[in-house]
């Protein structure tokens, strides 16, 4: 099967598909032309004063139009091309997310048992060769034994983002694992170190393994490649200053993929269509674990309680997060950071998403009206993922 995959994605058939549709069928059941469509990114664009996008938008699980815009480098007048390396972000923990749950079915590990338990030696007493892999401030605060897959992946580990943005820069856990929704890159990256201890292989060769290759997804990784040089994208700050690629990130299941808008589509058809999975693992991904009631996902109303989204039942399941609409659920993952912006929602009961990836920082302005336009997504939280559009700034 997984041969099939590659040879039916390298054959073309993919990117035929993405390219033939004239009417885009969105979530009301209403249509758009892919010419209006190209029309309405090109003015969002100038009035958001974005440099670079690529667009995405499926239908029936798979892509009927695919389109990129504006410039991957704007100072050498370069064109943005759907196989152009553009910095994935957070869109990371989507991956990360469907190659845990592979390895659950494969049973390596389980969902709710203590990640600690795995290890023959308390996590903080290893050795560390890169700053992520470092665990001695958890000595001294043994709820980190209470840790579990399920924990990490859904972000209720009480890690904070990363250990960066506290005051000390340390490590810690600010509230009871498994208590309470606060977003946290160093919850996967710990799921990440201990998976790696326990299968002895890096996390760059078990996502080749699991999802980039039976994908074709020749583009993607968690590391910077040499290949990438050919083409790939600088990001852009608010201000329009141009922020130099980070080509040296020890690769990290939370935020180091490298990928492109093809391959990223490539991801988001195989889930709609249940390539990778099985059901039951499609299940528990999608499947609120956890409601939200926060006023913003980052920053001071991140600790705001509130009843803000419970019109959609704003949830997280297992490395996406979950809204309720009319027409099924929504599972999204964003992505931003060195000036890139990125946002995908798919909604499985209609075989209906979108994916939106930008080198441009300013995207964020323009987001909640490209997913009206393209599927009449009005269901996204874009206030709690402070999506503030440029005409409401």
């Amino acid at each position: 099967m997984k041969q099939l995959l590659i040879i039916l994605f390298s054959a073309g058939i993919f990117s035929v598909s993405a390219q033939n549709a004239s009417l885009i069928k969105r979530l009301d059941g209403s249509t758009i032309s892919a010419d209006s469509l190209t029309n309405a990114i090109k003015t969002f664009m100038s009035k958001g004063n974005v440099k670079g996008i690529g667009i995405t938008v499926f239908n029936s699980k798979k892509p009927v139009f695919m389109k990129t815009f504006g410039y991957s480098n704007v100072e050498k007048q370069k064109e943005l091309q759907t196989n152009t390396n553009l910095y994935g972000a957070s869109l990371s923990k989507a991956v990360f997310a469907v190659l845990v749950l592979k390895l659950v079915e494969e049973g390596v590990i389980t969902l709710d048992k203590p990640l600690q338990s795995y290890l023959p030696k308390p996590i903080y007493e290893y050795e560390h060769k890169v700053w992520h892999e470092d665990f001695t401030e958890l000595k001294s605060d043994p709820r980190y034994t209470k840790i579990t897959a399920r924990m990490c992946l859904d972000h209720t580990t009480g890690f904070p983002n990363w250990r960066w943005f506290e005051s000390d820069e340390k490590l810690r856990i600010k509230f009871e694992p498994g208590t309470r929704y606060s977003y946290s890159g160093e919850g996967l990256t710990y799921l990440q170190v201990v998976l790696e201890k326990i299968t002895g292989k890096p996390l760059e060769g078990l996502a080749q393994e699991k999802v980039f290759k039976p994908l074709g997804m020749t583009n993607s990784s968690y590391k910077w490649q040499d290949k990438f040089e050919k083409d790939y994208a600088y990001g852009y700050e608010h201000d329009n200053s141009l922020q130099e690629k980070d080509k040296d990130n020890a690769p990290r299941g939370a935020g180091t993929l490298e990928t492109t808008l093809e391959d990223y589509s490539k991801f988001l058809s195989a889930l709609l269509s249940k390539k990778l999975l099985k059901e039951k693992s499609y299940k528990e991904m999608f499947s609120p674990q956890i409601r939200i009631h926060s006023r913003t996902q980052f920053g001071p109303g991140a600790v705001e309680d509130g009843n803000w989204n419970d019109n959609i039942q704003l949830s997280y399941g297992l490395g996406w997060g979950i809204l309720q609409s009319p027409y099924g659920i929504g599972a999204f993952k964003e992505g931003q950071g060195s000036g890139f912006q990125n946002y995908g929602i798919i909604f499985p009961e209609k075989g209906i998403g979108m994916l939106i990836m930008s080198n441009s920082y300013n995207t964020d302005s323009i987001i909640k009206y490209l997913l009206e336009t393209g599927i009449k997504d009005t269901f996204t939280p874009w206030q709690w993922d402070q999506y503030i559009p440029y005409d409401k700034k």
